[in-house]
């Protein structure tokens, strides 16, 4: 499918050219985040699209869908690419950019798929194009077929991508806990956090937990990963007395599952989280990165 630019036509035209982008934006966003696991960076991509959308000979175009989903997976592919290299020097661990699943909990997908942090993280170690097919076969079932003409490969071959990548998930992950306990656990996490417990926190944690705090640089945030039940627990403990002082703990769904949003002086400054499975909290998110939770609200 050709995406070169022609000519954009009159207002009229161009106000249904947004028409159209309007009403396929939010799947258009759910590719783009799911590809980048960034919400500005996402946005950054979609305002791309809509530019090429806008200059392109929209009367050659029959299925509109198609076409703009094939634009922003092919462009989502090479910001991918662009991204991985960024990130090989962040400061610290990486996590994805929370987003808010309050709204709109599936993003324009018409399942969940590729949306919880700790896929978003699997996701993180696939080649581009190999996340790109995972992505729109698992969370937007688009047919075998579509993925190819999108990602230029043959079908045999997408089907290879998404077999393998499935398999990397299954192996990489335990199966979640429901929602329900998901925040269960995340409560109990925070309340024994900030009374320093550890004995508390230990039974909470799966024997090889990990804990990963992005400062970016920017916060106070370990720059290494912690992992083992006891070593997070005590890493936990060690700063409870002045980590927590002031805080005011508050709620937010952030991809499809339940994050605390810690503020002092009403200033959100992380957005945490845990995964979890049968075997407890597998892992603890801080995001503290202050260019990465303004986009997430408090919700009852």
């Amino acid at each position: 499918m050709a995406v070169a630019d022609t000519e954009s036509g009159g207002p009229e035209e161009i106000e249904e050219a947004l028409a159209v982008f309007t009403s396929l934006r939010p799947r258009l966003f759910g590719i783009a985040y799911r590809m980048l696991a960034s919400v500005t960076e996402a946005e950054d991509l979609l305002q791309d699209v809509w530019l090429r959308w806008q200059s392109y000979d929209r009367a050659t175009v029959d299925n509109p869908a198609a076409f703009l989903a094939t634009v922003t997976t092919r462009l989502a592919i090479n910001a991918a690419q662009s991204a991985r290299v960024r990130r090989e020097t962040y400061i610290g661990p990486w996590l994805p950019e929370p987003v808010d699943t309050s709204a709109d909990p599936h993003l324009g997908a018409e399942r969940g798929e590729a949306l919880e942090f700790a896929v978003l993280l699997i996701l993180e170690r696939l080649s581009p194009t190999e996340r790109a097919a995972y992505v729109l076969r698992e969370a937007f079932d688009y047919p075998y077929r579509q993925i190819a003409d999108i990602i230029q490969l043959s079908e045999a071959a997408v089907r290879q991508l998404v077999s393998r990548a499935r398999k990397r998930v299954l192996v990489e992950r335990r199966t979640s806990v429901t929602k329900a306990e998901q925040r269960r656990l995340l409560t109990a996490f925070v309340t024994a956090a900030r009374s320093g417990d550890l004995s508390a926190l230990e039974e909470l944690f799966a024997a090889d937990v990990t804990s990963y705090s992005d400062g970016g640089g920017a916060a106070r945030a370990s720059r290494i990963p912690v992992a083992g039940a006891s070593r997070v627990a005590k890493y936990v403990r060690a700063f409870a007395g002045h980590f927590w002082t002031g805080v005011d703990v508050s709620w937010a769904s952030t991809n499809g599952q339940t994050s605390a949003l810690l503020s002092r002086d009403g200033q959100v400054f992380t957005v945490l989280t845990v995964d979890a499975s049968e075997e407890g909290i597998d892992q603890v998110l801080w995001m503290m990165n202050p260019a990465k939770i303004t986009a997430v609200p408090a919700v009852a």
